[in-house]
């Protein structure tokens, strides 16, 4: 389209705007808010203390996730808060919703002990009693746009059918999918020409049905209000509703058009009144043309981009074979996307070599499957850990160019930062900072060493790498799957926090795209997924498997690979399984752990594992519930079903350990799927 004709289209979408209401607005603008009327609280006071510290603290947790909760305090003074931000904001989006939320809270409801304050795509809600994992449908806000959607009975009733169909949809997809996050969105032909968008939402700590529940209610209450209005929403303690006939949301698939029923036609009454509706229509046609021609052009231009920056992320590093070491870039894609050296930070081999000094043994900290990684101290004295692809490492150059693309794009505490890489000749180093602990494993495994794992450590250590694993599979910039999470891929810091690391298996997944298929499984038998191993299916919910094995292993501090040399199970998690049906889940307990552990949290982590290593990756949950589920202690858990017995399938060993085949310490490995 010309410029001109983009000039032309905004003027006519300004005056189609004033005649149709397009685009649809509802009767007020937001904040919209709940304040307590019956108790107040003093100034000055330590309830009013904590709740601003607590305000305060929401915004940064909100560029972590898109539903947090927190408390602070104790008694009478403690307040509890959390917030939710729609899934469709981005990260930073999130946080400046919920920095404007706090700041309204604060001004709508002053000295209240209980509030809950909507804008447009967040809200936050505290309170002095404890509401986490409880439905509320009291209080419930609703919005309506003041269009209705036809002056005919019959049509407001056809669309109220519509919408009610939709939203029931949805509700089932939200509460009951595991892998939707208790959120649902989708776009439906109504007529030739509108298209109705909705989008429905519930806070993660709900279980499904109640849910289910505070959605049914929203649905109830603005279809008996507002069935006739062009669109509406609801606002809820619990769950979020709305349809418009635009796309306010992110619409990730285009609807497929149905056959629309016929418009009745209107009787004639003379032709002066025809002609005049036959101009009225001919230039409401015109508007409308024109106004869907720049939405159209504004639309592809917007999903030209999209397109452009998906195909960027998919495209490999070409590194150069560099003979110079003080060469610092440009490094070039495929494609011609040119990184320079800061956004990608060389290192040359001398500095290595002086850093290692020159790979002495001294400094050698272990050898993994990428090959040997030494300890080294650049000349401004920071430590680093080098790892050093060796010639016959199971690992090659596709992996070590898809770790620098990764984890460079990566900024998470929970996250290995990785400082720079080195390419010279045949050499390829990356450069991490360093982790005193070493990993996890080390710590795990050794009987001595287990002792300083203490309960709280353990628990520190699981929820890192829970975060850590949420980060990645909806926090960050890219949608990304580990595919090799593991006890020796989890280092730690000198304060015992847990750090994910190794991306060379991980994969980038597109916006909608859930599932992929491969014909090379990589990754470590005893933590695959039965559907990945088998069939080389994975997913999130294959990482979801992954970080279950590795719960149960950290808190009884045995291994899955290699369970079954005791004989009493063919692997950890079919062990976990039988006491947790006989109820004797506490004779799997670490006995390193029995004066600092408390049972219930003991079984409650039990219990999400159990959750998280399920047979068929739609039970398993999504790591935002697994995370809800291990801060919290009031959210409900479901009852686990049968977990996979993968590890069973790869083992045929006798009493003296002699083995058909590997279990332990294979990292990459060719299995055909079936």
């Amino acid at each position: 389209m010309s410029s001109q004709g983009v000039s032309k289209a905004i003027q006519l979408l300004s005056i189609f705007s004033v005649l149709s209401g397009f685009p649809d607005l509802v009767c007020a603008d937001p904040p919209y808010n709940v304040c307590s009327t019956t108790t107040i609280y003093g100034l000055n006071s330590l309830f009013q203390s904590n709740l601003e510290n607590l305000l305060d603290s929401l915004p940064s947790k909100a560029f972590v996730s898109h539903f947090d909760n927190t408390s602070i305090g104790n008694g009478l003074d403690r307040v509890n808060g959390a917030f939710l931000c729609l899934n469709y904001v981005a990260n930073d989006q999130c946080r400046d919703c919920i920095s404007t939320a706090a700041y309204h809270v604060k001004k709508l409801c002053p000295n209240m002990n209980e509030a809950i304050v909507w804008e447009e795509e967040c809200q936050i809600l505290y309170s002095n009693e404890t509401f986490l994992g409880h439905l509320s449908t009291t209080g419930n806000i609703p919005l309506d746009n003041k269009k209705n959607v036809s002056d005919l009975e019959s049509e407001q009733l056809r669309f109220r059918s519509v919408v009610n169909d939709t939203l029931q949809n949805l509700i089932k997809q939200a509460a009951f999918n595991s892998s939707t996050d208790m959120y649902a969105t989708k776009p439906v032909v109504f007529t030739d020409i509108d298209i109705l968008y909705a989008l429905v939402q519930c806070t993660p700590d709900l279980s499904p049905d109640n849910c289910s529940i505070c959605l049914q209610t929203a649905t109830t209450e603005i279809l008996a209000v507002y069935y006739f209005s062009r669109g509406a929403r609801l606002l809820s303690r619990s769950c979020y509703l709305r349809y418009e006939f635009y796309p306010f949301y992110e619409v990730a698939t285009e609807p497929q058009a149905p056959v629309s029923p016929q418009n009745p036609g209107t009787r004639k009454d003379g032709r002066r009144k025809t002609g005049m509706i036959l101009i009225i229509t001919s230039v409401s046609v015109s508007l409308f043309v024109a106004t869907l021609a720049f939405y159209i052009y504004c639309l592809a231009t917007r999903n030209g981009k999209k397109k452009e920056r998906k195909q960027y992320l998919n495209r490999e590093v070409q590194l150069p074979d560099i003979h110079d070491p003080s060469y610092t870039g440009p490094y070039q894609f495929h494609g011609g996307k040119i990184l320079n050296s800061q956004e990608f930070p060389f290192i040359d081999l001398a500095t290595i070599h002086e850093a290692t000094d020159n790979f002495s043994e001294s400094n050698k900290l272990g050898q993994g499957g990428f090959g040997p990684v030494y300890k080294g101290v650049l000349r401004d004295g920071k430590e680093v850990a080098v790892k050093r692809l060796s010639s016959d490492s199971e690992q090659g150059s596709e992996e070590f160019t898809n770790e620098v693309l990764l984890i460079m794009k990566l900024q998470h505490k929970n996250l290995v930062r990785l400082l720079g890489f080195c390419v010279d000749r045949e050499e390829r180093m990356l450069v991490y900072e360093y982790m005193p602990n070493s990993s996890l494993d080390v710590f795990l495994f050794d009987p001595r060493r287990r002792s300083q794992l203490d309960w709280s450590r353990r628990l520190n250590i699981i929820g890192g790498i829970a975060r850590g694993i949420l980060y990645l599979h909806e926090d960050s910039r890219l949608r990304i799957i580990h595919r090799d999470l593991k006890a020796s891929n989890v280092l730690l810091d000198c304060d015992m926090n847990p750090k994910i690391s190794d991306f060379g298996m991980a994969r980038i997944f597109g916006g909608s795209e859930g599932e992929a298929n491969t014909a090379t499984i990589v990754g470590t038998h005893g933590y695959m997924a039965p559907e990945y191993a088998m069939e080389g299916l994975y997913s999130v919910k294959s990482d979801v498997f992954s970080f279950g094995v590795l719960l149960l292993e950290i808190i009884t501090g045995r291994r899955n690979s290699g369970f079954h040399l005791s004989k009493r199970a063919p692997s950890l998690i079919s062990y976990a399984w039988q006491l947790w049906n006989e109820g004797k889940g506490l004779e799997l307990m670490d006995p390193l752990l029995t004066e600092s552990c408390c049972q219930n949290e003991f079984l409650r982590c039990y219990h999400i594992g159990l959750l998280c290593v399920q047979e068929d990756a739609f039970d398993r949950p999504t790591m935002s519930s697994v995370v809800v589920m291990l801060k919290s202690e009031t959210v409900t858990l479901r009852q686990p079903e049968r977990p996979a017995f993968s590890i069973g399938r790869f083992t045929d060993c006798d009493e003296k350990n002699v083995c058909g085949c590997s279990v332990n310490g294979l990292t990459v490995s060719n299995i055909e799927p079936r």
